[in-house]
Protein backbone atom coordinates (compact mmCIF):
# COMPACT_ATOMS: atom_id res chain seq x y z
CA UNK A 1 0.00 0.00 0.00
CA UNK A 2 1.47 3.68 -0.46
CA UNK A 3 2.46 5.74 2.42
CA UNK A 4 0.97 8.76 3.46
CA UNK A 5 3.45 11.24 1.75
CA UNK A 6 2.37 8.60 -1.45
CA UNK A 7 -0.60 9.19 -1.02
CA UNK A 8 -0.55 13.40 -0.55
CA UNK A 9 0.78 13.57 -3.82
CA UNK A 10 -1.49 11.85 -5.35
CA UNK A 11 -4.29 14.60 -4.04
CA UNK A 12 -1.97 17.38 -4.75
CA UNK A 13 -1.19 16.11 -8.23
CA UNK A 14 -5.23 15.96 -8.91
CA UNK A 15 -5.92 19.73 -7.42
CA UNK A 16 -2.85 20.83 -9.75
CA UNK A 17 -4.35 19.10 -12.94
CA UNK A 18 -7.97 21.14 -11.82
CA UNK A 19 -6.34 24.30 -11.36
CA UNK A 20 -4.78 23.72 -14.94
CA UNK A 21 -8.00 22.85 -16.12
CA UNK A 22 -9.89 26.03 -15.26
CA UNK A 23 -10.99 25.57 -11.46
CA UNK A 24 -10.76 28.87 -9.45
CA UNK A 25 -10.24 26.58 -6.32
CA UNK A 26 -10.01 22.72 -5.65
CA UNK A 27 -9.71 20.32 -2.93
CA UNK A 28 -8.88 16.67 -3.33
CA UNK A 29 -9.22 13.69 -0.59
CA UNK A 30 -7.66 10.62 -2.03
CA UNK A 31 -7.88 6.90 0.31
CA UNK A 32 -6.17 3.78 0.03
CA UNK A 33 -7.87 0.13 1.61
CA UNK A 34 -6.15 -2.72 2.77
CA UNK A 35 -8.53 -5.32 4.54
CA UNK A 36 -8.38 -9.28 5.25
CA UNK A 37 -11.03 -10.78 7.31
CA UNK A 38 -11.70 -14.36 8.54
CA UNK A 39 -14.74 -15.89 9.43
CA UNK A 40 -15.44 -19.44 11.35
CA UNK A 41 -18.66 -21.17 12.19
CA UNK A 42 -19.16 -24.09 14.50
CA UNK A 43 -15.42 -24.59 14.72
CA UNK A 44 -14.79 -24.44 10.56
CA UNK A 45 -13.45 -22.33 8.42
CA UNK A 46 -16.30 -20.09 6.55
CA UNK A 47 -14.70 -17.20 4.89
CA UNK A 48 -11.36 -15.79 4.33
CA UNK A 49 -11.65 -12.09 2.50
CA UNK A 50 -8.94 -9.76 1.17
CA UNK A 51 -10.37 -6.16 0.09
CA UNK A 52 -7.97 -3.52 -1.75
CA UNK A 53 -8.80 -0.47 -3.08
CA UNK A 54 -7.48 3.16 -3.91
CA UNK A 55 -10.18 6.48 -4.98
CA UNK A 56 -9.32 9.96 -5.19
CA UNK A 57 -12.15 12.55 -4.99
CA UNK A 58 -12.02 15.49 -6.47
CA UNK A 59 -14.07 19.11 -5.54
CA UNK A 60 -13.42 21.92 -8.14
CA UNK A 61 -14.88 25.72 -7.82
CA UNK A 62 -15.66 27.94 -10.59
CA UNK A 63 -16.71 31.17 -9.09
CA UNK A 64 -19.61 30.58 -6.56
CA UNK A 65 -20.29 27.38 -8.53
CA UNK A 66 -18.82 24.20 -7.21
CA UNK A 67 -19.22 20.33 -8.42
CA UNK A 68 -17.16 16.81 -7.54
CA UNK A 69 -16.44 14.28 -8.88
CA UNK A 70 -14.48 10.42 -8.21
CA UNK A 71 -12.44 7.61 -9.70
CA UNK A 72 -10.76 4.76 -9.12
CA UNK A 73 -9.09 4.85 -12.45
CA UNK A 74 -5.59 6.50 -11.58
CA UNK A 75 -3.92 6.22 -15.12
CA UNK A 76 -2.82 10.16 -16.32
CA UNK A 77 -5.59 10.03 -18.68
CA UNK A 78 -8.44 9.52 -16.45
CA UNK A 79 -7.57 12.26 -14.16
CA UNK A 80 -7.66 14.52 -17.23
CA UNK A 81 -11.11 13.49 -17.81
CA UNK A 82 -11.99 13.87 -14.43
CA UNK A 83 -11.16 16.98 -14.03
CA UNK A 84 -12.70 17.94 -17.41
CA UNK A 85 -16.12 16.51 -15.98
CA UNK A 86 -15.98 18.55 -12.76
CA UNK A 87 -15.18 21.58 -13.93
CA UNK A 88 -17.81 21.55 -16.91
CA UNK A 89 -20.49 20.58 -14.32
CA UNK A 90 -19.35 22.99 -11.61
CA UNK A 91 -19.99 25.73 -14.47
CA UNK A 92 -23.65 24.79 -14.86
CA UNK A 93 -24.36 24.43 -10.92
CA UNK A 94 -26.41 26.59 -8.80
CA UNK A 95 -24.23 29.16 -7.24
CA UNK A 96 -23.88 28.91 -3.34
CA UNK A 97 -22.60 31.93 -1.28
CA UNK A 98 -21.55 30.24 1.29
CA UNK A 99 -19.23 27.39 -1.08
CA UNK A 100 -15.82 27.57 -0.74
CA UNK A 101 -12.31 26.22 0.60
CA UNK A 102 -11.38 26.78 4.28
CA UNK A 103 -9.44 30.50 4.73
CA UNK A 104 -5.83 29.52 3.67
CA UNK A 105 -4.73 31.41 7.07
CA UNK A 106 -6.99 28.87 9.51
CA UNK A 107 -5.04 26.11 7.40
CA UNK A 108 -2.83 23.40 9.65
CA UNK A 109 0.95 24.27 9.06
CA UNK A 110 4.01 22.49 10.10
CA UNK A 111 4.39 18.52 10.55
CA UNK A 112 1.22 17.00 11.99
CA UNK A 113 0.25 15.68 15.30
CA UNK A 114 1.96 12.10 15.73
CA UNK A 115 -1.01 10.27 16.73
CA UNK A 116 0.44 6.32 17.05
CA UNK A 117 -2.29 5.31 15.07
CA UNK A 118 -0.44 3.70 11.89
CA UNK A 119 0.68 -0.19 14.14
CA UNK A 120 2.87 -1.42 10.38
CA UNK A 121 5.04 1.47 10.60
CA UNK A 122 6.08 0.61 14.27
CA UNK A 123 7.11 -2.75 12.64
CA UNK A 124 4.20 -4.36 14.60
CA UNK A 125 0.93 -5.12 14.11
CA UNK A 126 1.86 -7.92 11.08
CA UNK A 127 -0.91 -11.13 10.87
CA UNK A 128 -2.16 -13.16 8.31
CA UNK A 129 -5.23 -14.97 7.70
CA UNK A 130 -3.92 -18.29 9.85
CA UNK A 131 -3.59 -15.71 12.74
CA UNK A 132 -6.50 -14.36 12.03
CA UNK A 133 -8.25 -17.80 11.73
CA UNK A 134 -6.68 -18.74 15.44
CA UNK A 135 -8.23 -15.48 16.89
CA UNK A 136 -12.00 -16.19 15.34
CA UNK A 137 -11.67 -19.95 16.49
CA UNK A 138 -10.61 -19.01 20.20
CA UNK A 139 -13.39 -16.38 20.35
CA UNK A 140 -15.69 -18.85 19.22
CA UNK A 141 -14.87 -21.75 20.82
CA UNK A 142 -14.59 -19.81 24.21
CA UNK A 143 -18.21 -17.95 23.50
CA UNK A 144 -19.48 -21.95 22.84
CA UNK A 145 -18.26 -23.03 25.84
CA UNK A 146 -20.31 -20.93 28.26
CA UNK A 147 -23.12 -23.14 29.35
CA UNK A 148 -26.18 -23.10 27.63
CA UNK A 149 -24.95 -21.72 24.78
CA UNK A 150 -26.63 -23.81 22.04
CA UNK A 151 -25.55 -22.51 18.86
CA UNK A 152 -23.33 -20.31 16.96
CA UNK A 153 -23.67 -17.44 14.04
CA UNK A 154 -19.76 -17.32 14.49
CA UNK A 155 -16.46 -16.00 15.09
CA UNK A 156 -14.63 -13.26 13.10
CA UNK A 157 -11.09 -11.56 13.04
CA UNK A 158 -10.02 -9.09 11.15
CA UNK A 159 -6.81 -6.41 10.20
CA UNK A 160 -6.63 -3.44 7.89
CA UNK A 161 -4.53 -0.38 7.11
CA UNK A 162 -6.30 3.13 5.48
CA UNK A 163 -4.31 5.57 4.45
CA UNK A 164 -5.89 8.76 3.59
CA UNK A 165 -4.50 12.38 2.25
CA UNK A 166 -6.05 15.58 1.55
CA UNK A 167 -4.90 18.61 -0.71
CA UNK A 168 -6.39 21.84 -1.39
CA UNK A 169 -5.53 24.89 -3.84
CA UNK A 170 -5.05 27.16 -0.50
CA UNK A 171 -1.64 25.26 0.08
CA UNK A 172 -2.57 22.25 2.31
CA UNK A 173 -1.33 18.81 1.65
CA UNK A 174 -0.89 16.01 4.26
CA UNK A 175 -1.51 12.09 4.63
CA UNK A 176 -1.45 10.10 7.28
CA UNK A 177 -2.02 6.01 7.81
CA UNK A 178 -4.10 3.93 10.69
CA UNK A 179 -4.26 0.52 10.86
CA UNK A 180 -7.46 -1.57 12.90
CA UNK A 181 -7.61 -5.22 14.31
CA UNK A 182 -11.09 -6.43 15.35
CA UNK A 183 -12.36 -9.63 17.07
CA UNK A 184 -16.10 -10.53 17.84
CA UNK A 185 -18.00 -13.85 18.46
CA UNK A 186 -21.76 -14.10 18.26
CA UNK A 187 -23.74 -16.96 19.86
CA UNK A 188 -27.18 -18.58 20.60
CA UNK A 189 -28.64 -19.61 23.96
CA UNK A 190 -32.16 -21.56 24.58
CA UNK A 191 -33.63 -24.42 22.71
CA UNK A 192 -36.44 -24.20 20.03
CA UNK A 193 -38.98 -24.83 23.31
CA UNK A 194 -37.54 -21.97 25.57
CA UNK A 195 -37.28 -19.34 22.97
CA UNK A 196 -33.75 -18.58 21.33
CA UNK A 197 -31.70 -15.66 22.04
CA UNK A 198 -29.28 -14.07 20.24
CA UNK A 199 -25.93 -11.83 21.28
CA UNK A 200 -22.39 -11.07 20.85
CA UNK A 201 -19.18 -9.15 21.93
CA UNK A 202 -16.84 -7.39 19.65
CA UNK A 203 -13.77 -5.25 20.33
CA UNK A 204 -11.53 -3.15 17.82
CA UNK A 205 -8.26 -1.29 18.27
CA UNK A 206 -5.39 0.75 16.27
CA UNK A 207 -2.56 -1.26 17.48
CA UNK A 208 -3.13 -5.30 17.73
CA UNK A 209 -1.29 -5.36 20.89
CA UNK A 210 -4.76 -3.67 22.93
CA UNK A 211 -7.17 -6.11 21.29
CA UNK A 212 -8.63 -7.90 23.85
CA UNK A 213 -7.69 -11.84 24.50
CA UNK A 214 -9.95 -13.36 22.27
CA UNK A 215 -11.10 -15.63 24.80
CA UNK A 216 -12.05 -12.96 27.14
CA UNK A 217 -14.23 -11.01 23.67
CA UNK A 218 -15.84 -14.99 23.25
CA UNK A 219 -16.30 -15.60 26.92
CA UNK A 220 -18.44 -12.52 26.84
CA UNK A 221 -20.92 -13.13 24.04
CA UNK A 222 -21.33 -16.00 25.66
CA UNK A 223 -22.33 -14.96 28.72
CA UNK A 224 -24.38 -12.01 27.50
CA UNK A 225 -26.18 -14.41 25.44
CA UNK A 226 -27.41 -16.77 27.90
CA UNK A 227 -28.21 -14.08 30.00
CA UNK A 228 -31.47 -13.44 27.87
CA UNK A 229 -32.77 -16.53 27.88
CA UNK A 230 -36.67 -16.80 28.55
CA UNK A 231 -37.65 -12.79 28.85
CA UNK A 232 -40.56 -11.67 30.68
CA UNK A 233 -42.47 -8.97 29.72
CA UNK A 234 -42.59 -5.50 31.89
CA UNK A 235 -45.35 -3.54 32.71
CA UNK A 236 -45.78 -0.11 30.65
CA UNK A 237 -45.55 3.00 32.71
CA UNK A 238 -43.31 5.72 33.44
CA UNK A 239 -40.36 4.68 35.17
CA UNK A 240 -36.28 5.00 35.21
CA UNK A 241 -34.19 3.70 31.99
CA UNK A 242 -31.04 2.37 32.56
CA UNK A 243 -28.48 2.50 29.79
CA UNK A 244 -26.41 0.00 29.07
CA UNK A 245 -22.61 1.75 27.48
CA UNK A 246 -23.14 -0.42 24.66
CA UNK A 247 -25.90 1.73 23.79
CA UNK A 248 -26.07 4.56 25.61
CA UNK A 249 -23.65 5.98 23.06
CA UNK A 250 -26.46 6.34 20.29
CA UNK A 251 -27.72 8.59 22.70
CA UNK A 252 -24.52 11.00 22.11
CA UNK A 253 -25.00 10.16 18.26
CA UNK A 254 -28.35 12.02 18.50
CA UNK A 255 -27.30 14.94 20.15
CA UNK A 256 -24.48 15.14 17.92
CA UNK A 257 -26.76 15.11 14.62
CA UNK A 258 -28.58 18.19 16.33
CA UNK A 259 -25.55 20.38 17.16
CA UNK A 260 -24.08 20.18 13.44
CA UNK A 261 -23.81 22.66 11.46
CA UNK A 262 -25.90 21.76 8.76
CA UNK A 263 -28.86 20.49 10.95
CA UNK A 264 -28.55 24.22 12.68
CA UNK A 265 -27.97 26.28 9.09
CA UNK A 266 -31.37 23.94 8.06
CA UNK A 267 -33.24 24.56 10.89
CA UNK A 268 -34.07 21.26 11.39
CA UNK A 269 -32.49 20.83 14.74
CA UNK A 270 -34.55 20.35 18.14
CA UNK A 271 -31.74 22.28 20.20
CA UNK A 272 -31.66 25.22 17.67
CA UNK A 273 -31.99 27.60 20.11
CA UNK A 274 -29.90 25.95 22.77
CA UNK A 275 -26.52 27.41 22.23
CA UNK A 276 -25.28 29.18 25.61
CA UNK A 277 -28.14 27.12 27.38
CA UNK A 278 -28.57 24.05 29.51
CA UNK A 279 -29.26 20.92 27.61
CA UNK A 280 -27.74 18.17 30.00
CA UNK A 281 -28.05 18.30 34.25
CA UNK A 282 -25.85 20.23 35.81
CA UNK A 283 -22.15 18.68 36.00
CA UNK A 284 -22.51 16.97 32.98
CA UNK A 285 -19.58 17.01 30.88
CA UNK A 286 -19.17 16.22 27.12
CA UNK A 287 -15.59 16.54 25.54
CA UNK A 288 -14.36 15.46 22.12
CA UNK A 289 -10.59 14.09 21.96
CA UNK A 290 -9.00 13.57 17.80
CA UNK A 291 -5.64 13.63 19.37
CA UNK A 292 -6.15 10.85 21.75
CA UNK A 293 -3.21 8.43 21.16
CA UNK A 294 -3.96 5.34 19.40
CA UNK A 295 -7.96 6.66 19.34
CA UNK A 296 -10.40 4.78 17.01
CA UNK A 297 -11.14 8.17 15.29
CA UNK A 298 -8.32 10.25 16.09
CA UNK A 299 -6.94 12.53 13.31
CA UNK A 300 -4.05 15.25 12.85
CA UNK A 301 -6.39 17.34 10.74
CA UNK A 302 -10.06 17.75 10.34
CA UNK A 303 -11.73 16.91 6.34
CA UNK A 304 -10.55 20.45 5.29
CA UNK A 305 -7.27 20.93 6.52
CA UNK A 306 -8.18 22.99 9.75
CA UNK A 307 -5.94 21.66 12.93
CA UNK A 308 -7.95 19.86 15.12
CA UNK A 309 -7.73 20.13 19.28
CA UNK A 310 -9.89 18.93 22.13
CA UNK A 311 -13.25 20.34 22.03
CA UNK A 312 -15.58 20.74 25.54
CA UNK A 313 -18.49 20.51 23.62
CA UNK A 314 -20.83 20.46 27.20
CA UNK A 315 -19.65 21.75 30.23
CA UNK A 316 -21.44 21.66 33.37
CA UNK A 317 -24.51 20.68 31.03
CA UNK A 318 -24.69 24.02 28.84
CA UNK A 319 -23.93 23.69 25.41
CA UNK A 320 -20.71 25.52 24.75
CA UNK A 321 -20.31 25.09 20.58
CA UNK A 322 -21.81 24.40 17.88
CA UNK A 323 -20.08 21.60 15.24
CA UNK A 324 -19.29 23.84 12.19
CA UNK A 325 -17.41 22.98 9.06
CA UNK A 326 -16.18 26.43 6.93
CA UNK A 327 -19.42 26.66 4.74
CA UNK A 328 -22.03 26.67 7.61
CA UNK A 329 -19.85 28.50 10.07
CA UNK A 330 -20.14 31.21 7.13
CA UNK A 331 -23.59 30.89 6.81
CA UNK A 332 -23.95 31.37 10.50
CA UNK A 333 -21.08 34.43 11.05
CA UNK A 334 -18.85 32.04 13.19
CA UNK A 335 -15.76 30.31 12.67
CA UNK A 336 -15.28 26.65 11.63
CA UNK A 337 -14.92 24.48 14.51
CA UNK A 338 -12.34 21.97 12.96
CA UNK A 339 -15.20 19.43 12.68
CA UNK A 340 -15.35 18.84 8.94
CA UNK A 341 -15.68 15.31 7.91
CA UNK A 342 -14.87 14.46 4.29
CA UNK A 343 -14.80 11.25 2.08
CA UNK A 344 -14.38 10.85 -1.55
CA UNK A 345 -17.67 12.17 -2.98
CA UNK A 346 -19.19 15.26 -2.26
CA UNK A 347 -18.53 18.64 0.11
CA UNK A 348 -17.70 18.17 3.77
CA UNK A 349 -19.99 17.16 6.84
CA UNK A 350 -19.53 17.13 10.22
CA UNK A 351 -18.55 14.66 12.46
CA UNK A 352 -16.50 14.07 15.76
CA UNK A 353 -13.77 12.21 16.58
CA UNK A 354 -13.37 10.69 19.82
CA UNK A 355 -16.43 11.48 21.59
CA UNK A 356 -17.22 11.24 25.04
CA UNK A 357 -18.87 11.75 28.45
CA UNK A 358 -17.21 12.24 31.07
CA UNK A 359 -17.70 9.74 33.76
CA UNK A 360 -19.87 11.10 37.27
CA UNK A 361 -19.77 10.34 40.46
CA UNK A 362 -22.17 7.20 40.91
CA UNK A 363 -21.51 3.75 40.15
CA UNK A 364 -23.67 1.78 38.38
CA UNK A 365 -24.36 -0.70 41.32
CA UNK A 366 -26.08 2.71 43.09
CA UNK A 367 -27.39 3.98 39.98
CA UNK A 368 -29.77 1.32 39.53
CA UNK A 369 -29.56 0.30 43.78
CA UNK A 370 -32.64 3.46 44.14
CA UNK A 371 -34.44 1.95 41.52
CA UNK A 372 -37.76 0.63 42.51
CA UNK A 373 -39.50 -0.78 39.25
CA UNK A 374 -36.97 -0.09 35.97
CA UNK A 375 -35.49 -1.39 33.23
CA UNK A 376 -31.53 -1.55 32.22
CA UNK A 377 -31.77 -1.59 28.59
CA UNK A 378 -28.54 -3.79 26.74
CA UNK A 379 -30.41 -3.67 23.06
CA UNK A 380 -32.12 -1.00 21.05
CA UNK A 381 -33.99 -1.75 17.69
CA UNK A 382 -35.58 0.66 15.07
CA UNK A 383 -34.75 4.06 14.18
CA UNK A 384 -37.99 5.88 15.81
CA UNK A 385 -35.84 9.61 16.64
CA UNK A 386 -37.40 12.69 15.09
CA UNK A 387 -33.89 15.03 14.70
CA UNK A 388 -36.28 18.27 14.39
CA UNK A 389 -38.96 17.91 17.31
CA UNK A 390 -36.42 15.61 19.49
CA UNK A 391 -38.98 12.62 20.04
CA UNK A 392 -37.91 9.42 20.68
CA UNK A 393 -39.29 6.05 20.33
CA UNK A 394 -37.21 2.93 20.44
CA UNK A 395 -37.64 -0.64 20.65
CA UNK A 396 -35.48 -2.49 23.27
CA UNK A 397 -34.57 -5.08 25.63
CA UNK A 398 -32.74 -5.90 28.83
CA UNK A 399 -33.57 -6.81 32.08
CA UNK A 400 -36.05 -6.17 34.41
CA UNK A 401 -35.03 -3.94 37.83
CA UNK A 402 -36.88 -4.53 40.95
CA UNK A 403 -35.84 -3.22 44.13
CA UNK A 404 -32.82 -2.22 43.20
CA UNK A 405 -31.29 -5.31 41.57
CA UNK A 406 -31.51 -6.62 37.97
CA UNK A 407 -34.46 -9.08 38.21
CA UNK A 408 -34.51 -11.30 34.58
CA UNK A 409 -34.28 -10.39 30.98
CA UNK A 410 -37.15 -8.72 29.49
CA UNK A 411 -38.24 -8.21 26.25
CA UNK A 412 -40.52 -6.50 23.65
CA UNK A 413 -41.22 -3.41 25.08
CA UNK A 414 -40.32 0.42 23.95
CA UNK A 415 -38.83 2.68 25.68
CA UNK A 416 -40.11 6.73 24.72
CA UNK A 417 -39.41 10.53 25.34
CA UNK A 418 -38.05 13.76 23.93
CA UNK A 419 -34.48 14.04 24.09
CA UNK A 420 -34.50 17.20 25.58
CA UNK A 421 -36.47 16.18 28.55
CA UNK A 422 -34.42 12.82 28.83
CA UNK A 423 -30.70 14.83 28.19
CA UNK A 424 -31.49 16.89 31.53
CA UNK A 425 -32.95 13.46 33.21
CA UNK A 426 -29.63 11.93 33.13
CA UNK A 427 -27.53 10.81 35.21
CA UNK A 428 -23.80 9.16 34.48
CA UNK A 429 -22.24 6.46 35.97
CA UNK A 430 -18.55 6.59 37.24
CA UNK A 431 -17.64 3.58 34.96
CA UNK A 432 -16.61 5.34 31.73
CA UNK A 433 -14.14 2.97 29.64
CA UNK A 434 -12.40 3.58 25.95
CA UNK A 435 -13.39 1.24 23.53
CA UNK A 436 -15.20 2.97 21.14
CA UNK A 437 -15.35 5.73 18.61
CA UNK A 438 -18.10 7.41 21.02
CA UNK A 439 -17.62 6.17 24.51
CA UNK A 440 -20.46 6.81 27.81
CA UNK A 441 -20.81 5.30 30.80
CA UNK A 442 -23.44 3.84 32.65
CA UNK A 443 -26.39 6.18 31.84
CA UNK A 444 -29.80 6.74 33.91
CA UNK A 445 -32.78 8.56 32.38
CA UNK A 446 -35.73 9.25 34.62
CA UNK A 447 -39.29 9.25 33.98
CA UNK A 448 -39.09 7.84 30.48
CA UNK A 449 -42.36 6.00 29.15
CA UNK A 450 -42.08 2.12 28.56
CA UNK A 451 -44.70 -0.03 26.69
CA UNK A 452 -44.84 -3.46 26.47
CA UNK A 453 -45.82 -5.04 24.17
Amino acid sequence: MLTPDQARDRAADIVARAMRGGADAADAVFAADAATEVSVRLGRLEDVGRSEGEELGLRVFVGRRSASVSTSDLSSASLDGAVERAVAMAREAPEDPWAGLAAADRLLTGAAPQLDLDDLARGDGQVDPAGLKAMALEAEDAARAVPGVTNSEGGGASASRHVSALATSTGFAQGYAATGYGVSASVLAGSAESGMERDYAHHAARLRRHLDAPVAIGREAGERAVARVNPGKLPSGSMPVVFDPRVGASLLGHFIGAIGGQAVTRKTSFLLDALGKQVFAPGIIIQDDPHRPHGLRSRPFDGEGLPVTATTIVADGMLETWLLDSASARQLGLEPTGHAARGVNGAPGVSTANLYMAAGLLPPDTLIGDVADGVYVTELMGQGVNGVTGDYSRGAAGFRIERGVLAGPVAEFTIAGNLKEMFLHLTPGDDLRFRHGTNVPTLRVDGMTVASG
